[in-house]
């Protein structure tokens, strides 16, 4: 769960004042499960020319991509000044004429046409209920090359049994604290992938981390589905 952006038609939760310890929290919770789930497909952008980043917090996959990615741009939108320098001070001097930090919300923030390969957002629509995850989806589309990618990764819900319960009570322990520390007012999964299924995008690979608890899934955009 990282922060949204500037406010838009509900103020966006403020999440600037957990950049410094956000990472401590992750893995104090979590080990590195949710950093290996982050990095899991980023090698499968390795080509793309130019990448955006929504909500990815203190800029941990930011750095790792841009090491990855040595000929893309790569564009980051997230809410919270505190975590647009959190991920400023990663990037190394010799990258950072590539990278564009942009403070905005990403509900309402729309970018030119055909202007990107790639998206990416990891633990950020799970701050989204189900009707602006939608309407994300929709908005990015013209923004998009043909053949783009979008990188998930991502809490998930497992179907039944033992991590099916556990995952409901850290959910519930989640969306309490980040309620209490930033006034989030989600409080369940979105159906994030089924989003973006509806939305034209087909899955090519997954792997899940922490016992089904998170995912990452890359999904493609069918050359001729772009808008």
């Amino acid at each position: 769960m990282t922060s949204l952006g500037q406010p838009a038609a509900d103020p966006a939760p403020p999440f600037g004042h957990l950049a410094r310890v956000y990472a401590s929290l992750e893995y104090a919770a979590f080990g590195r499960d949710l950093e290996r789930a982050r990095f899991c497909f980023l090698e499968q952008l390795r080509e793309c020319r130019d990448i955006l980043l929504l909500g990815e917090g203190d800029g941990r996959c930011l750095a790792r991509l841009a090491d990855l990615a040595p000929g893309a741009r790569l564009h980051y939108v997230d809410a919270s000044s505190g975590m647009l320098d959190r991920a400023a001070a990663r990037i190394r001097p010799a990258d950072r004429s590539r990278v564009t930090f942009i403070c905005a919300d990403a509900r309402s923030w729309t970018p030119a046409a055909r202007s990107y390969d790639a998206v990416v957002t990891a633990f950020f629509l799970d701050c989204l209920p189900p009707e602006q995850v939608a309407a994300l989806v929709e908005r990015l589309r013209p923004a998009l090359r043909p053949g783009a990618w979008w990188l998930f990764t991502d809490f998930i819900l497992p179907e039944s049994g033992p991590a099916r319960w556990r995952a409901q009570i850290w959910l519930r322990l989640m969306y309490f604290f980040f309620r209490w520390q930033t006034g989030l007012a989600v409080r369940e999964l979105p159906p994030a992938e089924k989003l973006l299924r509806q939305g034209g995008w087909l899955e090519q690979a997954r792997r899940d981390f922490n016992g089904g608890f998170v995912r990452a899934a890359l999904f493609n955009l069918p050359s001729g589905s772009e808008r």
